[in-house]
């Protein structure tokens, strides 16, 4: 199962954890850091609610995203 955000590393070279991260659209598989905020959504589904988006990442049950 994909532990770093594909985009992150591709487009920013940035090795980060996949996180479940908010935006006005819903909630959404990304990477980001406190210190930077949101780098990537790395999700194609935006989820309803956090726990939806938890499930999603720990079952690997959600699209990756190929291009930003």
């Amino acid at each position: 199962m994909q532990q770093t955000g594909y985009l992150a590393v591709k487009y920013c070279g940035l090795s980060l954890p996949l996180r479940v991260l908010c935006s006005g659209a819903g909630y959404y598989i990304g990477t980001g850091s406190d210190e930077l905020g949101p780098v990537s959504r790395e999700s194609e589904e935006y989820f309803p609610n956090r726990d939806a988006a938890k499930a999603a990442l720990k079952t690997g049950n959600w699209t990756q995203k190929h291009t930003p």
